[in-house]
C-alpha cells in the first residue's frame, strides 16, 4: 500500500461520509458501511479468514480519534472499534474503493446475505 498523508480529514455526520483530501485535485468520500465492513481489525480480517460483514447498511460513525501520527481509530455505532486505520489502508481503500465495494456486494449475494440490518438489530439501535 502506498503510505499517503491526506492533507485534510472532515467527517460529515450528516451524510455519515468520511472526506479525505490528498490533494487540490485528489479528494475521496468513504461512507460508514464502507469503513465498517473493510475494517481492518482482527474482527473483521478474521486472522487470515475474513469474515462477511452483513447488515451494516445503517451504520454510523460515532467518533473517530487520532492514533499518533500514522492512523484514526474509528468508533461506530454498532460497537466495533477496534481496527486502527492507517493512512496507507485508508488510501488503499479511496483509491480502489469501486473494486472493493462491488466485491464485497458479490460476497454477499454468493453467501446469501444482505446490507439490510436484522430487524432485531435496528429495534435495538432506535429504541
Amino acid at each position: 500500500m502506498q503510505q499517503k498523508i491526506p492533507e485534510a480529514l472532515n467527517f460529515h455526520r450528516q451524510s455519515q461520509r468520511l472526506e479525505l483530501k490528498y490533494s487540490a485535485d485528489e479528494t475521496y468520500q468513504l461512507s460508514s458501511e464502507m469503513l465498517r465492513v473493510h475494517s481492518p481489525s482482527a474482527e473483521v480480517r478474521g486472522h487470515g479468514n475474513p469474515v462477511l460483514q452483513t447488515g451494516k447498511k445503517q451504520v454510523q460513525v460515532t467518533n473517530i480519534e487520532k492514533v499518533g501520527h500514522y492512523a484514526i481509530k474509528i468508533h461506530f455505532n454498532d460497537g466495533h472499534d477496534s481496527g486502527i486505520y492507517d493512512w496507507g489502508y485508508l488510501y488503499d481503500l479511496c483509491v480502489n474503493q469501486e473494486a472493493y465495494w462491488e466485491a464485497y456486494l458479490e460476497k454477499l449475494h454468493r453467501a446469501g446475505e444482505s446490507r439490510e440490518p436484522d430487524a432485531d438489530v435496528v429495534k435495538l439501535m432506535i429504541s
